[in-house]
């Protein structure tokens, strides 16, 4: 499917490794999707540096994960259990996805991309679905995961918009918004653990997956003088992530000391919070990404508009 810049502010082009890439311009800011995997891999506000984080490294080819920007999680999140060689988040981050829908209202542009099962994904997961993803850039970035059942049996899944952040320095950033939640420490045997601190600063690595967590949060990032805000809805999960020096080196499609510049601060439903759907049942999730001024400039009131219901209906 193409486009003609005059008529829509989407153009879709072939992109690096032949990956058919579609790139979203409007009056707010760009935007770029590769349509393997659905994959966000640029944000860019006008006059602001790039929100996202995309490595230097990042492969760019048929079947294989994107590192950086927002990679698409479904329908388990990190290991599978039982399986430990199925393809690390599941498949829908390496499938090509299909342009369904462009809309403009506006100043905003909507792109929508549908993903369904096929001989390929019953293969490494029986069940039938259907994946509507939309993707609208506006003065915020707003990112729509529906999932449908489209069985005749009961499955349960996980899934998260596994969102990398572009920051100036990870070591000097804050996160807040996580003060009292539980979480699985990755990184320490999967303990379970309380965050008492008010804010999370980040100094080694970091594999945190915060349960029952379905508030704001906000990354305070002095070297860029910003704030990343993070609303979400239909998400009962939040997960942390930074490398860290030492495991970013064996990391082979990360950049040296890129591991400095990028924070996953994901939206997901997993572990405790993972979600059921009976035959015909949807669940959305939806992240909203902002950008508002750092703790030197006056603060931005960020308004979050109503989402739809939160239930797996």
């Amino acid at each position: 499917m193409a486009f003609s810049r005059h008529d829509t502010p989407v153009r879709v082009t072939t992109g690096p490794g032949g990956l058919a890439r579609a790139t979203l311009t409007t009056a707010h800011g760009d935007a770029g999707v590769c349509l393997q995997g659905a994959h966000v891999t640029h944000w860019q506000p006008r006059g602001a540096t790039p929100v996202l984080f995309l490595s230097t490294r990042a492969e760019m080819a048929p079947g294989r994960p994107i590192r950086g920007g927002v990679p698409v999680v479904f329908p388990w999140f990190a290991t599978r259990a039982g399986a430990p060689t199925a393809p690390a988040h599941g498949f829908a981050r390496t499938r090509p996805w299909r342009l369904d829908t462009v809309e403009q209202a506006g100043d905003a542009v909507t792109l929508t991309l549908l993903l369904e099962a096929d001989e390929t994904t019953r293969r490494l997961w029986r069940h039938d679905f259907l994946l509507r993803y939309r993707i609208t850039l506006a003065s915020t970035l707003t990112l729509a995961l529906e999932v449908v059942n489209t069985s005749s049996e009961p499955w349960a899944f996980e899934n998260a918009l596994h969102t990398y952040l572009a920051v100036g320095d990870v070591t000097a950033v804050t996160v807040e918004g996580l003060a009292g939640a539980s979480f699985i420490d990755k990184t320490d045997g999967m303990r379970r653990k309380r965050q008492d601190e008010a804010s999370l600063r980040i100094v080694a690595e970091t594999d945190r997956v915060y349960v029952g967590t379905r508030g704001r949060c906000v990354v305070d990032d002095p070297v860029h003088d910003r704030r990343l805000v993070i609303d979400k809805h239909g998400s009962a999960t939040t997960v942390v992530w930074n490398p860290g020096a030492e495991r970013a080196a064996a990391v082979p499609d990360l950049g040296p000391g890129e591991w400095r510049h990028l924070l996953c601060v994901e939206t997901a439903n997993a572990a405790d919070d993972a979600l059921r759907l009976a035959p015909g049942e949807r669940h959305e999730m939806v992240a909203t990404l902002a950008v508002a001024g750092g703790p030197s400039r006056a603060p931005t009131r960020l308004l979050r508009s109503p989402g739809p219901e939160e239930t797996t209906r």
